[in-house]
């Protein structure tokens, strides 16, 4: 029996033969997570609007798992302006995580300026 689990939540597919977690014992790992659209499966050309995204998916990954976000321990995400793309990830992101004391570690990176998205994320989780 196969002691990895793949994750998947309604709402975000990868093109690629590959789930969008993946999850062995207690530990979550995300693949790669877009700010497509949830519901229309498409991209939203502004920053703001692909970031909300991408937290949606956050929390429907770990709820699929089997958690809350909560269990999220730790978020690397890349964006195309980083000076910007910080600024922009903070209002959700103590949305997402209120409490200071208890947020998950967060990195983040540069995209390359002719990435088609202005931001992605991948995340691990210890659930439980």
């Amino acid at each position: 029996m196969a002691k990895r689990k793949s994750i998947t939540w309604a709402g975000f597919k990868h093109e690629n033969p590959i789930p969008n977690a993946s999850m062995i014992g207690n530990i979550l790992m995300s693949s790669i997570i877009s700010g497509r659209d949830p519901e229309t499966h498409t991209m939203p050309p502004d920053a703001e609007a692909q970031i909300a995204n991408i937290f949606k998916h956050i929390k429907a990954c770990v709820e699929a798992a089997g958690g809350t976000v909560d269990d999220v321990i730790k978020v690397n995400f890349w964006v195309k302006d980083p000076a910007v793309g910080r600024k922009m990830l903070n209002g959700p992101w103590t949305q997402m995580f209120p409490d200071p004391d208890t947020r998950p570690a967060r990195h983040t990176l540069s995209l390359p300026a002719t990435a088609p998205n202005h931001v992605t994320c991948d995340f691990t989780a210890v659930m439980g």
